[in-house]
């Protein structure tokens, strides 16, 4: 059975076609049912209702209209659709499903300008197999499948990047759309640059914005999910030990056959006790919950400390910006220090884990956003 799955894989290989994850139920069931189970992950929040100053930070771009939590893989393409932020263009499939993945890889970046309303009703698979293992899913090998990763670090795969981190971080990663044709790229080059501060030095050479905020006349930037930095970054107590994402979030499992397989149901460790196994190696008799919780506890309850400042230097700038009081120079220097602000106050936001990933950095980029607002307030009154 195995054989003639794999010489199935060659054929769709050679014929161009997308492998989904229906293709491996015959020689991987119990990995399939495994993935299959990521469809119970529908629980959402408003973090729009949660952190309320978030409308205020955000005034002007797509996510002060609507931002909920992520679910499960399987509900990737239906939540893409489904949202009330714009999107124009087919660029903002690129993680949302294996069938778009592949046409990159056909047409290359000509793909992502490509109409999202013509595009999205050929999408029919969610992250499937093709997403993290692209023809080798009856191998199990990782590989990249999205181009701009493979230019970023493609070389440092399996060297300085563990392959079961960069096919995660291919999509949970910061990343931006080319201005000259909107394709899906990222702000960094190697792993050296998968840093905060490299990564807005990159935007500022550039002159990149993603949106300039009307009231105040910032050039903001809005990042996303940046977990792979956030990872791999200084501070990482994880990633220097050889610990990967499938290390900490995919069970290896025995099925009924007594085979051992990597289950594709996508947990939490605190809340698996054959991972909690894994952590038990280093922490031995550490309450793990209550540990990650009290990080979590702590980098929440500063962001929303920080983020009302934040909002606050925002209405003080576009109160500022409105009274003809202040010279265009001084407030373009307050401008250039709510810009700072603001992403690194939503680089630690935005990474999904509160401080679980990587505490330093979380708490690093909360101190700096805060030093920067009272920056910028003090020049209110120089």
């Amino acid at each position: 059975m195995k054989k003639l799955c794999y010489a199935f894989a060659l054929i769709v290989s050679a014929a161009g076609l997308s492998v989904t994850a229906e293709a491996a139920t015959d020689a991987l069931p119990s990995i399939l049912e495994s993935y299959e189970k990521n469809a119970e992950n529908s629980y959402t929040i408003s973090y729009l209702e949660e952190d309320p100053y978030l409308v205020n930070i955000y005034e002007g771009y797509g996510f002060a209209k609507d931002y909920e939590s992520a679910r499960g893989h399987a509900y990737v393409l239906e939540d893409v659709n489904g949202t009330e932020r714009p999107h124009a263009l087919a660029n903002c499939l690129t993680c949302k499903t294996a069938d778009f993945t592949k046409l990159v890889n056909k047409m290359g970046e000509d793909a992502y300008s490509l109409d999202f309303e013509s595009v999205y009703p050929q999408m029919h698979e969610n992250v499937g197999c093709y997403t993290c293992h692209e023809y080798q899913f009856m191998k199990g090998t990782p590989v990249i499948t999205h181009d701009y990763t493979i230019a970023a670090i493609g070389d440092e795969m399996g060297d300085a990047i563990a392959p079961a981190v960069a096919v995660c971080g291919q999509c949970h990663t910061e990343y931006y759309f080319k201005p000259e044709n909107k394709a899906t790229n990222v702000p960094y080059q190697d792993i050296a640059t998968m840093d905060p501060a490299a990564e807005l030095a990159y935007y500022d050479e550039m002159g990149f914005a993603d949106w300039t905020q009307e009231s105040t006349g910032t050039p903001l930037l809005k990042v996303q999910h940046p977990e792979i930095e956030t990872f791999l970054g200084e501070g990482s107590v994880h990633a220097p030990l050889g610990l990967t994402c499938a290390d900490c979030h995919m069970e290896m499992k025995e099925n009924e056959n007594g085979t051992e397989y990597p289950s594709h149901y996508l947990v939490s460790p605190l809340e698996s006790e054959v991972l909690l196994e894994t952590c038990a190696a280093c922490h031995k008799d550490t309450d793990m919950a209550e540990k990650v919780h009290a990080v979590q506890e702590e980098i929440t309850a500063r962001e929303k400390e920080v983020g009302q400042e934040l909002s606050d230097l925002k209405d003080r700038l576009a109160q500022a910006a409105a009274s003809g009081e202040y010279t265009e120079d001084k407030l373009d220097a307050i401008r250039s220090l709510h810009r700072t602000a603001q992403w690194y106050f939503d680089y630690d936001y935005v990474e999904n884990s509160e401080g679980a990933h990587n505490s330093a950095l979380a708490r690093k980029c909360l101190d700096t956003a805060e030093e920067t607002i009272q920056e910028a307030m003090a020049l209110f009154e120089s």
